[in-house]
C-alpha cells in the first residue's frame, strides 16, 4: 500500500466531518474507546495536555507545543484539521508523522477498522496516539475537535486541560446558548486534574465553575491573574507587556528558574512582588494575545505538575512557533506586492478578530478572497465585513463548500461588491492582478480556502 492509497481509504472509505459534514459525527466514546484497547490503549503510555475551546485551540496547542521544545521535551502535537497534507494532524517536535507509519497503520489495521467502523476522526486520534507511545514522547499537546465532551480525543487522562474561550459555532451539535457550548466543552474536565480557562467570560464561567467543583479540578481563569498589553505589532511578530494582577498561588510557584536581565521590563514590582515583562512572539494577530493568557498560565501549572521548564523556554519557545511546532495558516504572508495574507478565522467570533485585524494594516484598497462551507451562519459572517472592500468569492474544493454563485448573491444583497469565481486559486489570482502594489489582498472565510492557497 502506498500514502495515497492509504489516504484515499481515508477519505473515501469513512466518514469525515472535514467533507460531508454532520453525517460523520459520532454520539458517544464506544468506538474510540474500543479502537484504543484493540490497540493497547497507547493514550494511557504518554502524559498529555488536553485543549478544548471555540477559538484559539490550534495556536494554544502550537505555542505551548514549541514552550516544551524549546525545553528540550520531545513534543507530540495533534490538531486539526489539516490545511493540505493529512500529516499536518500529527507531529512530533514540530515534524509531520512519517508517511511510512501512516502506511503501515491503515494496512495492519483494516479488519478491525471493517468490524469496529469508525469515523475518519477516530482513526485519526487512534492514529496519533500510537504514533506518540511509540516514539515514546516525552508529552503530547491534544486539541480537541468540535466540542469536548464526546469528542474522540477525550478518553485522555491528562495532566493539564486548558479550554480557550466560548463563542457561537457548531451550534447544531454543541447548543444554541453559550452556557450550553460551554458545558460540551467543559467536558474534558477530569477529576481532580487543574483547568486553565484562558479567558474569562461572565456568561459562562459558572459552567466551568459548577463542572470543575464536582471533579474536585483545580480551576484558574487566567486572565484573573495578569493582563497582557501589546507593544509593537508587525508582520512578523508581536510584543507584549505582561504585568501581574493577583499572586501566583503558592501551589503554582514551582522549582522554575527565574529570569533577570533584558527580559524583564523596568517596571515596578506588580501584585505580589512579582514584575512585569516584555515577551515577543513570532505570531502576527492581535487574537494570539488572548491565547497568551492561557499558555502563560499552563506554564506554572506544568511545573506543579513535575514538568519542570526553565523560565527561559516560553521566552525562547513563543519567538520560534512557526519553526518549532511547523505553525501555518494563521495571518500567514503569501506574497509581498500586493501584500497578500490569509487567516483562518471562519465563525463570528474569528472573522470579527479578523475584520479588527485588517484595519491595522496599511493599504489603498482592499481586496477579499472568500470562500465558506455550507453549514456556517452565513449571514451574521456578511454582516461583519467591511463595506468598502472588493469580494472575490469561490468555493472550497470540498463537498461541504458552499456554492459560489449562491454565496455571492447574499454579499450582493447587502450591497457588497462581490463576483463569483470558478476556483480559490483563480479567485486569488484575479484579485492580485486587480491590486495595485500598495493594495492589500486577504484569503479567508474557511480553513479549506487558506489550505487551497498557503
Amino acid at each position: 500500500m502506498t500514502l495515497e492509497l492509504a489516504l484515499d481509504y481515508l477519505y473515501t472509505q469513512l466518514p469525515m466531518y472535514q467533507r460531508v459534514g454532520a453525517a460523520a459525527m459520532k454520539k458517544d466514546l464506544r468506538n474510540i474507546t474500543t479502537l484504543c484497547e484493540a490497540l493497547g490503549n497507547p493514550h494511557e503510555k504518554f502524559k498529555s495536555i488536553h485543549i478544548a475551546g471555540t477559538n484559539g485551540k490550534g495556536s494554544t496547542a502550537h505555542m505551548l507545543s514549541a514552550i516544551l521544545q524549546a525545553d528540550g521535551l520531545k513534543t507530540g502535537l495533534y490538531t486539526s484539521p489539516h490545511y493540505r497534507d493529512f500529516r499536518e494532524r500529527i507531529k512530533i517536535d514540530g515534524q509531520y508523522v512519517t508517511e511510512q507509519f501512516v502506511v503501515d497503520f491503515v494496512e495492519r489495521n483494516k479488519p478491525l477498522f471493517e468490524q469496529i467502523q469508525p469515523s475518519f476522526f477516530e482513526i485519526t486520534v487512534a492514529m496519533a496516539f500510537q504514533y506518540f507511545a511509540e516514539s515514546e514522547v516525552d508529552i503530547a499537546v491534544i486539541e480537541t475537535g468540535l466540542g469536548g465532551r464526546l469528542d474522540s480525543t477525550n478518553i485522555l487522562s491528562p495532566i493539564l486541560s486548558i479550554i480557550t474561550n466560548i463563542s457561537y459555532d457548531h451550534q447544531q451539535f454543541l447548543g444554541d446558548t453559550l452556557p450550553e457550548i460551554a458545558t460540551e466543552k467543559a467536558g474534558i474536565i477530569k477529576p481532580n486534574t487543574p483547568v486553565v480557562i484562558s479567558e474569562r467570560q461572565e456568561e459562562v464561567a459558572h459552567v466551568f465553575e459548577k463542572i470543575a467543583a464536582e471533579r474536585n479540578a483545580p480551576i484558574y481563569f487566567a486572565t484573573d491573574y495578569f493582563d497582557i498589553k501589546e507593544k509593537e505589532i508587525s508582520l512578523v511578530g508581536n510584543t507584549y507587556h505582561v504585568y501581574p494582577l493577583l499572586p501566583t498561588p503558592p501551589a503554582l510557584k514551582g522549582e522554575s528558574t527565574r529570569l533577570s536581565g533584558e527580559m524583564w521590563a523596568d517596571s515596578p514590582l506588580g501584585a505580589g512582588g512579582e514584575k512585569s515583562y516584555l515577551l515577543k512572539t513570532d505570531l502576527y494577530g492581535n487574537y494570539q494575545s488572548k491565547n497568551l493568557y492561557g499558555v502563560l498560565f499552563s506554564e506554572k501549572i506544568l511545573n506543579e505538575e513535575k514538568i519542570i521548564l526553565n523560565e527561559e523556554s516560553k521566552f525562547k519557545g513563543l519567538q520560534q512557533v512557526k519553526s518549532l511546532a511547523n505553525f501555518i495558516g494563521r495571518w500567514q504572508v503569501i506574497s509581498e506586492k500586493p501584500l497578500t495574507v490569509c487567516d483562518s478565522g471562519h465563525n463570528t467570533a474569528g472573522i470579527y478578530e479578523v475584520v479588527n485585524q485588517l484595519t491595522t494594516l496599511p493599504h489603498r484598497e482592499l481586496h477579499i478572497v472568500m470562500g465558506m462551507v455550507r453549514d456556517k451562519d452565513h449571514e451574521k459572517v456578511i454582516k461583519l465585513l467591511p463595506k468598502d472592500a472588493t469580494y472575490y468569492i469561490a468555493k472550497p474544493d470540498i463537498p461541504r463548500g458552499m456554492d459560489a454563485e449562491k454565496l455571492t448573491e447574499k454579499f450582493v444583497q447587502v450591497g457588497l461588491r462581490t463576483r463569483a469565481y470558478a476556483s480559490v486559486p483563480d479567485a486569488l489570482r484575479i484579485a492580485q492582478e486587480q491590486a495595485h502594489e500598495d493594495d492589500l489582498v486577504f484569503v479567508g472565510g474557511s480553513i479549506f480556502v487558506v489550505g487551497e492557497v498557503i
